[in-house]
Order: C-alpha cells, then sequence, then structure tokens
C-alpha cells in the first residue's frame, strides 16, 4: 500500500495504533482492497523522494464502502512493525527476480498484491524477520 510520507506516514499509522485507509480512486487498487481480508499483512510505500517500502501493517477490518463517494472501498489497518531498514524501489529493480510484480511493472498502482515469494525477499533485504503474527 503506497503513502506519500508528508500526507500520511508509516509513522502517523503507528501513532494512530488503528486508522482508515481512504482517498484510493483507481479502479486496479480498489479491487485489491475489496480482496483484503481482516488478518492479512500489507507492506507501507513511501513515494515521494523515499521510494522505499517501510513498515508492516494489519488488516483490522473487512473492506467497507466509502460513505462520502460512491464506488470507492475504504480499509482499516493497524499498524504491526517496521522493517529494520527501509527497501529501496532502486533495490527492489535491481533484482531481476522482482520484474513481474506491480510495484515494478505498474509503478502509479497504489494497492497491489505482494506474492509470498516477494514477501520474504523484501524482509530479507530489509534484515527484518518475517513475522506471522502482530498484535492486534
Amino acid at each position: 500500500m503506497k503513502t506519500e510520507p508528508g500526507e500520511y506516514s508509516y509513522s502517523d499509522l503507528e501513532q494512530a495504533g488503528r486508522d482508515v485507509w481512504d482517498g484510493v480512486k483507481n479502479y486496479a487498487a480498489l479491487k485489491n482492497i475489496k480482496n483484503m481480508q481482516p488478518g492479512d499483512l500489507a507492506f507501507i510505500y513511501h513515494t515521494g523522494k523515499e521510494k522505499s517500502v517501510v513498515g508492516v501493517a494489519r488488516v483490522a477490518f473487512k473492506p467497507y464502502p466509502d460513505p462520502r463517494q460512491e464506488g470507492l472501498y475504504l480499509v482499516d489497518l493497524t499498524a504491526g512493525y517496521r522493517l529494520n531498514r527501509p527497501v529501496s524501489l532502486a533495490e527492489i529493480k535491481s533484482d531481476p527476480a522482482f520484474a513481474n510484480w506491480e510495484l515494478v511493472r505498474l509503478p502509479r498502482l497504489s494497492v497491489m498484491p505482494v506474492p509470498a515469494e516477494f514477501w520474504a525477499k523484501v524482509h530479507h533485504m530489509a534484515d527484518t524477520p518475517q513475522y506471522h503474527a502482530v498484535q492486534k
């Protein structure tokens, strides 16, 4: 899940503990939100100058329609954990194993699935153990 850190950063989610992820308007990204399930984990990616995966959040509640705008969906997230070090988009792009990931192929897509092998590889690159349970 991508966010502009100047507008809403992973630190903001940590401070809130739980918050609504909104503002997604792209059809493909909305489809990905609608497929989320409570308990799913998601990378938080800072766009802009940072361009890095910085942390992990947990889906707290099943996605639901945005009451303010028809056709949009919201999802509640809780802060999970920070990666021990951010993993930059440049690092990801330099590894051919990531060539088919939407983060590389569709850079404007704000919400995308993360295949298990990419999840593990990003954690390894960040020198961060993969946590199977994040406190709710």
